[in-house]
């Protein structure tokens, strides 16, 4: 999950918020993600996405690389399915 704010640089320019949602999918999808949703909220939080992956590695470049053009900063939550928690506490 990720949880985002934009930044001064990503209000000045929140028209194009939705295509920005389009070319992150595009280039979360060339660095190994799946995004699942893209929510913008209210409150804490702008933007709420879900999304999945292979490795953590490549949603870390993948977050760094979306950083780097300034319009939102974010907050990169590891959850877990029911499933994945299941096998992680069964040995408990």
């Amino acid at each position: 999950m990720i949880l985002a704010n934009f930044t001064e640089k990503g209000v000045g320019a929140i028209k194009d918020t939705g295509k920005r949602a389009k070319a992150f999918r595009d280039l979360a999808k060339q660095m190994g993600a799946t995004v699942k949703d893209v929510f913008w909220t209210f409150g804490h939080y702008d933007v709420v996405i879900t999304l999945e992956a292979a490795k953590d590695e490549s949603v870390a470049s993948l977050m760094m690389k979306v950083g780097s053009l300034g319009n939102m900063t974010s907050q990169t939550l590891r959850a877990f399915t029911e499933k994945e928690i299941d096998a992680i506490t069964s040995p408990i």
